[in-house]
């Protein structure tokens, strides 16, 4: 599996949701199986996405569109991501 690990602060967790949320077909159709959003204890506006991907070259395409970046400003993202991408070595 491949995934893309991204960090980043918000404005406004529940702005941030509501915009994340309606990417949710853009996502899809760009080869997303899965995400899981975690949050920094102590500042519910520090995030961490973990997506899941059908291929490494579908979720870099999905990284640099300007989809994505439009709507991490329509979101409120107030740092510049950290993206890392990923690839399962061994499950437990």
């Amino acid at each position: 599996m491949a995934y893309m690990i991204v960090k980043n602060s918000v404005k406004d967790y529940d702005t941030w949701k509501s915009v994340f949320d309606s990417k949710s077909d853009l996502r899809k159709s760009s080869g997303e199986k899965s995400h899981q959003i975690l949050r920094e204890v102590g500042d519910a506006n520090n995030l961490v996405v973990v997506n899941e991907w059908d291929s490494l070259d579908r979720a870099r395409e999905f990284a640099a569109s300007p989809e994505l970046k439009a709507a991490m400003e329509q979101a409120g993202v107030t740092s510049k991501p950290e993206i890392s991408f990923l690839e399962e070595a061994a499950r437990g």
